[in-house]
């Protein structure tokens, strides 16, 4: 079974294109034009083991709002794709990272309900020049056109990167443990019978 999809998305404001594979070996191909999307995308591909190449075309000129979005969006869409219909997922994923002083949490459903939940403080306005508020808006984007129940708690830390950086270690790890597939599982993890 072939759990990978490409997703493109042009609008007047962004192109994006998505490549992505669920049962990957870490493979990352990502050039954004923001770049510290580009290392969080790189290493949620590496740490989530999956494969994945990601291009946008945005405009960066005005800020990484609207490029930052659309990735959250088509990414989304690309995993949604992938998962099908769910048949012998595990379903629930969750992941603890440390990143030097910061601690990150993620619980994933892939329960076919959006939901965002984000708890826990990022000090700072902007990482470089990177506006920390699109981490929130990657996060609901992605959420909402995956169709998963995502979680995010930031238990502690100081450092704006780490803190935004253990962030997507443990998204990648809840979110490969929530889609990996189990062998004691027969059909789809739902007593409705369906998470489509």
């Amino acid at each position: 079974m072939m759990r990978k999809a490409e997703i493109n998305r042009n609008t007047n404001e962004t192109k994006i294109a998505v490549a992505f594979s669920l049962d990957g070996e870490g493979q990352a191909d990502i050039a954004t034009g923001v770049p510290f999307m580009d290392h969080m995308l790189d290493l949620f591909i590496k740490h989530g083991q999956f494969d994945g190449s990601i291009k946008a075309d945005g405009d960066t000129h005005i800020d990484d709002h609207h490029t930052t979005e659309d990735i959250g969006i088509v990414l989304g869409q690309a995993v949604k794709e992938a998962l099908g219909d769910k048949k012998g997922i595990r379903r629930y994923g969750n992941a603890f990272i440390p990143m030097d002083d910061a601690l990150a949490q993620v619980v994933i459903d892939c329960s076919n309900r959006p939901h965002l939940e984000m708890r826990g403080d990022i000090p700072n306005a902007k990482v470089g020049t990177f506006d920390t508020e699109l981490v929130r808006e990657f996060l609901w984007k992605f959420a909402l056109e995956s169709r998963m129940n995502v979680h995010v708690i930031i238990h502690y830390g100081q450092n704006t990167h780490h803190i935004i950086e253990a962030v997507f270690k443990a998204l990648a790890r809840a979110l490969d443990e929530a889609t990996s597939i189990d062998p004691r599982v027969k059909g789809v993890p739902s007593t409705k019978g369906l998470l489509t």
